[in-house]
């Protein structure tokens, strides 16, 4: 599929047809994650929010108990 880049206003768009935002997945407003592949190629997925939830609750259990993991680790 081959889509352009435009400017709207002040910004540039990338405009994604309806029959693809159905095959990704996505709606208006959702956040999406673009990843860099090999050669230029990208791979465009939804944004999980799960996993800066994971990552907030495993930062603050590695704070709550440095010092026990500063014993095992040794």
């Amino acid at each position: 599929m081959r889509l352009e880049i435009k400017k709207i206003g002040n910004s540039t768009d990338l405009i994604l047809p309806k029959d693809l935002l159905a095959r990704l997945r996505l709606e208006q407003g959702d956040q999406v994650l673009i990843s860099e592949g090999p050669g230029e190629s990208f791979t465009v997925s939804k944004h999980d929010d799960d996993g800066e939830e994971t990552m907030r609750i495993a930062r603050a259990c590695m704070k709550k108990y440095a010092s026990t993991f500063k014993v095992l680790a040794k």
